[in-house]
């Protein structure tokens, strides 16, 4: 990230706590020593800070230039994919919330790591809709009681479930079979069949003992938006 988008960043923030009534141009120019005409000037955009200045700032206001990151930029800096130079490749168990929104893994994120052949894993055909580039393509999550007996009998409680995020389409991944999604449902991920009616989606149980769910999709969105990824692996622990 360049200096002149971090100053920007600083002046929106500093903006925001001018709003908000807990600062103003004088204090701010009081706290640092700066003339007021100074700080007047940097909050209008009509000069720049040193590093200096721009230390003396973050000090005051008590913020770091972590701050004044970008979240995405920070997430993508701080994404772990620890090497693996044998047969396996590694693979991150996250919570569902995390799968379903975060492209990529923050280490702090991580709850445990598994191991798959990189030979299964290169098999497995992708079905991208939209742009998904930049997400780690596969992440495990370990379904909640009422997801897998939603699903009974193809989850068991305990399951371990492996998601293909690159794979977020409606196409049947073999012919004839329906595909077991990971769908994104109140910032959280569901376990379901996917289809879809209109501008609503379909989530559809294997245990029809438990109800369809009816999603409407926003406006300009479609069911590949809401799609987290394929299930593709389902392990079960003994």
């Amino acid at each position: 990230m360049k200096f002149r988008v971090l100053q920007e960043n600083l002046r929106e923030t500093l903006w925001e706590r001018i709003e908000e009534g807990g600062l103003t141009g004088l204090r701010l120019a009081e706290q640092t020593g700066f003339k007021q005409a100074h700080i007047s000037n940097f909050l209008n955009r009509k000069r720049g800070l040193s590093l200096e200045g721009m230390d003396r700032v973050l000090a005051v206001q008590h913020l770091s230039v972590l701050d004044l990151l970008d979240p995405s930029e920070v997430n993508k800096r701080a994404s772990i994919m620890p090497p693996s130079n044998d047969e396996f490749q590694n693979v991150l168990v996250v919570d569902g919330a995390v799968a379903a929104t975060q492209p990529l893994v923050t280490s702090m994120k991580v709850k445990e790591i598994l191991k798959f052949k990189k030979s299964f894993l290169k098999k497995l055909k992708a079905e991208t809709e939209g742009d998904r580039e930049q997400w780690e393509r596969f992440v495990l999550i370990k379904a909640d009681a009422g997801e897998c007996m939603s699903m009974y009998p193809r989850l068991l409680p305990g399951a371990t479930l492996l998601i293909d995020r690159h794979y977020n389409s409606l196409k049947p991944y073999r012919r004839g079979e329906c595909n077991m999604y990971a769908v994104l449902k109140n910032q959280n991920c569901t376990v379901k069949y996917v289809e879809t009616a209109g501008n609503n989606l379909i989530l559809r149980p294997q245990n029809q003992a438990y109800p369809v769910e009816v999603v409407a999709m926003d406006e300009g969105k479609s069911a590949s938006d809401y799609i987290v990824g394929r299930v593709c692996h389902i392990g079960l622990e003994t």
